[in-house]
């Protein structure tokens, strides 16, 4: 094995060669039967406690491999000081530790072991389960460990409310949507499965005082500091205090009639994602929902059965994903960088199996009275994972697209004609009025309604604004559509389709020139963090047709630059997602991969310090063609960082290509 960070000699050509080679070929070796790469999409602490908690209620057992592998992940994640981090790189928060305590017990471990007391310590010094976030104090009380009057109100009769008020949950980003949705069912029903010993053993544990003696209501703001990046605003003070006069005076029929439609809006999700639902933590309430109202019902089972798809075993346990399949995203990715080399023709049947899966998984109808229920028009989308997910996102159908009109440049069948109209489409539908892109819709709400944020541990959590890596994503693209315009399409259609993306294209040129920092930098939201935005707002401002002696891209390249480590790598701690400013750490492979991909895109190649980077990036190479693993290079939502296993994989090799190509 190489040491990771070792200098060696300037690459040649054939050095640069036998690295990409070897990556391919290690590349090519993880992906799966149907022509996917998935990876390991672990890293928030919270979820597994969640998924642990919904089959003790629901009375599943959890296989006993599998029960061994859960708690080694939790052990392996666990500080010192037996706090549990919002992520499995973080510590010290009250949210995670009091879940992944009960977990650990739910999971079989005696109270008196030495990771269960040194958890429960941590607990008993930062406030008890009392001040844990909003979210812990929720799955406490379906665990009958919390009473719901210790809760701020999470109330059902808000989705009868008129949908053109600027308030509506329809109006929320749909994950917040998705989640709040089957909260404020059980929430509504008081949800909550019987105490037994167990129970009442856990409510000694948790707390520093008989639990009967306890005033829950007393505790709704009490919230331990290390909980808290979104601080509650006064006007979520004013809301909260309102909800709860109407919720000690609500009218039984209104409560009644409320849940019916939630209901309705929940089975809707159940049925356009076969069970799967938008993320891991709506799937685990929409399973309660159902439990509590029909244990035996079919809709139960089939919600226990779809959440086995979130569990990943990964090299430190069994964890759940943050997603059923990060597959064609990483699918998407890696084609493009397979295709950006000069050896894509070896791995031709690695290529034909990528373009099925790619193929096979643009969604290819609306669903039936999608706007009733507040979704966004998806045919000609590509989701996150695949298409029985069913929700598909702005960047992955830009990346999706991207990657279908590359392969059929390489001689692979092409997307039919108006599949790839339905995608542009679909892209210039979901464009904001600032010209940028959002995730899964557009803006539906003003940036004022984060002010009613009531997460505590996450940011921008209320509103599906408009990101530089959603926008740059979308633009790239549309312009590669624009370039393609397919031979016998319908020029009438065509052209006038083609006057609507160059308009698009100006506008989210504009929209990423304003969001770029005065340092040169674009922050990241989705990637660690501003290597990440910037590699996207270099290449979304070159699609737009920016030249490389372009004030915006010089701006970038020197913010880069300033960053670079002396081994010619870069390295950028996680934490700059939450500080929102760039705090540098040990040469990372990936970050330096985006940061060389930037560099070269943006026409300095031959650039001594790309070189630099390059040389980096050959001599951290393992033996085996991968790359070492190492922190942890996705996030959301500011403070929970996620793993991208194959983000190692793919963006060297892309990188070390470009930087060969343009370097001859």
């Amino acid at each position: 094995m190489k040491e990771t960070g070792t200098a060696t000699a300037t690459p040649t050509s054939s050095g640069l060669d036998r690295t990409i080679a070897c990556g391919l070929d290690y590349l090519a070796s993880q992906q799966a039967a149907d022509g996917a790469w998935r990876g390991d999409y672990g890293g928030p602490m919270f979820l597994l406690p969640m998924y642990v908690a919904a089959c003790h209620i629901g009375g599943r057992s959890i296989e006993p491999r599998t029960r061994a592998r859960m708690i080694a992940y939790l052990s392996a994640t666990q500080d010192a000081n037996g706090s549990f981090g919002l992520h499995a790189e973080s510590s010290d928060c009250l949210f995670t530790t009091v879940l992944c305590y009960v977990a650990f017990r739910l999971l079989g471990l005696p109270a008196d072991d030495e990771r269960v007391a040194r958890a429960r310590a941590f607990i008993h010094a930062n406030g008890t389960a009392l001040a844990c976030a909003s979210w812990g104090k929720f799955t406490l009380a379906l665990l009958n460990l919390y009473e719901y009057d210790g809760l701020q109100p999470v109330l059902p009769e808000l989705w009868l409310l008129p949908a053109s008020l600027p308030f509506h949950p329809s109006r929320l980003w749909c994950h917040c949507r998705q989640v709040y949705l089957p909260m404020a069912h059980l929430y509504g029903t008081r949800a909550q499965m019987p105490a037994d010993e167990l129970t009442h053993a856990l409510r000694r544990e948790i707390y520093d005082r008989p639990y009967e003696s306890i005033c829950f209501a007393e505790h709704r703001d009490t919230i331990a500091p290390g909980d808290v990046y979104a601080l509650t605003s006064g006007v979520l003070r004013v809301v909260n205090s309102f909800m709860g006069l109407y919720e000690r005076a609500h009218l039984r029929a209104l409560r009644k009639r409320a849940l019916v439609r939630l209901f309705d809006h929940i089975d809707f999700e159940d049925r356009a994602t076969q069970f799967i639902r938008i993320g891991p933590v709506n799937a685990v309430f929409n399973t309660l929902v159902h439990f509590f109202q029909s244990p035996q019902s079919d809709a139960t089972a089939r919600s226990f059965a779809a959440l086995e798809g979130y569990l990943c075993d990964g090299h430190d346990g069994t964890k759940m994903n943050g997603y059923n399949s990060t597959a064609l995203w990483d699918t998407a990715f890696a084609a493009q960088a397979m295709l950006d080399t000069s050896l894509w023709a070896a791995h031709r049947e690695t290529l034909q199996r990528t373009h099925a899966f790619i193929i096979n998984n643009q969604v290819l109808e609306d669903l039936p009275e999608y706007k009733r229920y507040y979704r966004h028009p998806c045919r000609g989308g590509w989701p996150f994972s695949d298409r029985a997910h069913g929700w598909p996102i702005t960047d992955c159908t830009a990346e999706g697209l991207t990657a279908a009109l590359m392969l059929e440049d390489a001689g692979l069948p092409a997307l039919p004609e108006d599949r790839i109209f339905d995608a542009v489409k679909l892209l210039l539908g979901w464009q904001n009025r600032d010209g940028g892109w959002a995730t899964y819709e557009r803006q539906r709400g003003g940036r004022w309604l984060e002010l009613l944020n009531p997460a505590h541990v996450f940011g921008d959590i209320m509103v599906d604004h408009s990101y530089p890596e959603c926008t740059a994503a979308s633009l790239h693209s549309l312009a590669l559509w624009r370039r393609r315009l397919a031979v016998g399409s319908d020029r009438k259609i065509s052209d006038r389709l083609e006057r609507k993306v160059g308009a698009a294209i100006s506008r989210g040129e504009r929209f990423l020139r304003r969001s770029q920092r005065a340092d040169g930098s674009w922050e990241g939201s989705w990637g660690v963090c501003f290597t990440y935005g910037t590699w996207f707002g270099v290449r979304g401002l070159r699609a737009a047709g920016a030249e490389s002696s372009d004030p915006a891209l010089r701006r970038a390249c020197e913010f880069l630059y300033d960053q670079q480590n002396a081994d010619g790598g870069w390295g950028e701690s996680g934490a700059s997602c939450r500080e929102r400013r760039y705090l540098a750490s040990a040469s990372h492979a990936v970050n330096t991969a985006w940061a060389l991909l930037t560099l070269v895109t943006a026409g300095q190649a031959r650039d001594p310090r790309c070189e630099r980077a390059a040389r980096f990036l050959v001599g951290s190479q393992l033996d085996n063609g991968d790359w070492p693993r190492q922190s942890l290079s996705g996030v959301f939502n500011k403070t929970a960082l996620i793993n991208y296993e194959n983000y190692r994989r793919y963006f060297p090799i892309w990188a070390l290509a470009r930087f060969a190509s343009a370097a001859v």
